[in-house]
């Protein structure tokens, strides 16, 4: 693919690394000295310019391009960007901007800016702060078929009651299933007798509820319950979308900032929770709320320091876990080593978020396991295809394909899949499958 990435900040250049071996990147930046310092970094073609003038996306060669990332960190850089360049050419074009209203219209009205796809920061932060909330024990979460359908991989601890079980005496729970076992680095695509040992990682797709069943069974003592106490610092976006969040799953979180006219707004705009007005590096403050009692306290203030010191003294009141949103990158290491439970960067997790949909030419989604070993797919089957009108047990039994079936969505609805289920047209199909068999799997949908 010719893909124009314009922004060479944090974003923009862990795209246009990810890209650079296998496609051909044009990397457009205002500043001529990054420009220049990316070219031999990266060793890829760099423009120094306005990435929304059509002179220098001319010069990007843009009217060929198969896809332009607009992700500099000004919302209206990166839609004007790719207005543009759908004027020069009709290449698919992706927007990173920070402000859920821009998402809100872009959603609302197909193409709006000129964008194919847009990425809001803010949202994809909270969205992750509370997949991390709602399944601590877990590694890595995604969600599939618009969410619809869930993959978590747990590591199983001594103490868990699916150690020593077979995969049949563990799978009691509706609407999961397992498709992948980790041991010793090695996978093992799993059957009703594979026994699941401590220190394993189990691959489980199912439905978000399911998957939060098997997240209590599996670290009961980790797992959020719906008494349990969340505090989030800080009215930011990002702190509003996660309190906003953690209300739609049934939680009453509480929310401090320290801006009365900001306050007053999150009261207002969320019901179910108990805003507070105060400074949250006031410690007496924090005993007198029994904030020290809480078992997530969540850190979303604008600023890196201020959440390093909030985070360090949740931890010394006795806070079970904390969560700090930490905007620059380099400071990530810092909050994890003095002890700050899980760190997340808004950059890096808007350019995973990028990287992970260029990816997504051989399916609907894609997640990426264990070092590539495995891959989560998300593929739609058309009319006529291998996998239409056949049993699974069928489709198993006749490839050399190593692949599970984890779960199908039909008519936005969950199907658990079955040996005897039969594969329709318009079904979405989530399965796991080897790496290396992704372009098999994928041709016959």
């Amino acid at each position: 693919m010719h893909v124009v990435v314009i922004g060479a900040g944090e974003v923009g250049t862990s795209i246009a690394a990810s890209l650079a071996s296998d496609h051909e990147v044009v990397v457009i930046d205002i500043d001529p000295e990054r420009a220049e310092q990316l070219k031999y970094e990266l060793d890829v073609l760099t423009i120094a310019g306005d990435g929304t003038t059509s002179e220098i996306l001319t010069a990007a060669d843009t009217s060929r391009a198969d896809m332009v990332i607009a992700c500099s960190d000004n919302d209206q850089t990166n839609l004007v960007a790719c207005g543009a360049a759908k004027t020069l050419g009709d290449g698919f074009t992706i927007a990173r901007v920070k402000s859920t209203d821009h998402l809100r219209t872009w959603e609302g009205s197909e193409g709006a800016f000129g964008v194919d796809f847009m990425v809001c920061t803010d949202l994809l932060t909270a969205e992750n702060i509370v997949r991390v909330i709602g399944l601590p024990a877990a590694i890595d979460v995604d969600p599939f078929a618009s969410g619809l359908v869930q993959m978590a991989e747990f590591e199983i601890a001594a103490d868990s009651p699916v150690a020593g079980q077979t995969v049949s005496e563990a799978d009691r729970f509706e609407s999961l299933t397992f498709v992948g076992l980790f041991r010793n680095g090695e996978m093992t695509i799993p059957r009703g007798d594979t026994d699941i040992a401590v220190g394993d990682r189990a691959v489980v797709i199912g439905s978000p509820e399911s998957v939060q069943a098997f997240a209590t069974d599996v670290a009961p003592e980790t797992t959020p319950g719906r008494a349990d106490e969340i505090v989030v610092v800080g009215g930011s976006e990002i702190g509003y979308q996660t309190a906003r969040l953690l209300e739609e799953r049934d939680f009453c979180p509480r929310v401090i900032d320290r801006d009365g006219e900001r306050a007053r707004w999150l009261a207002e705009n969320l019901p179910n929770s108990v805003v507070m007005e105060h400074d949250a590096t006031d410690t007496e403050f924090l005993t007198r709320e029994h904030v020290d009692e809480a078992d997530i306290v969540v850190t979303a203030l604008r600023s890196d320091e201020k959440n390093l010191l909030i985070s360090v003294l949740a931890k010394r009141l006795g806070v079970d876990r904390v969560i700090a949103v930490v905007d620059s990158p380099d400071y990530v290491t810092v909050f994890e080593e003095i002890g700050i439970d899980i760190a997340i960067n808004p950059r890096t997790v808007t350019a995973e978020e990028i990287t992970r949909f260029t990816y997504e030419s051989v399916a609907e989604n894609i997640a990426v396991l264990e070092n590539d070993q495995a891959e989560v797919l998300e593929l739609e089957l058309t009319e006529g295809c291998d996998l239409v009108g056949r049993p699974i047990a069928d489709i198993v039994a006749e490839t050399d394909i190593r692949f599970v079936i984890g779960a199908i969505t039909r008519n936005y609805g969950l199907v658990t899949p079955r040996g005897e289920t039969v594969l329709q047209a318009g079904d979405h199909v989530i399965l796991l499958v080897e790496s290396d068999s992704v372009g098999e799997i994928a041709a016959m949908a």
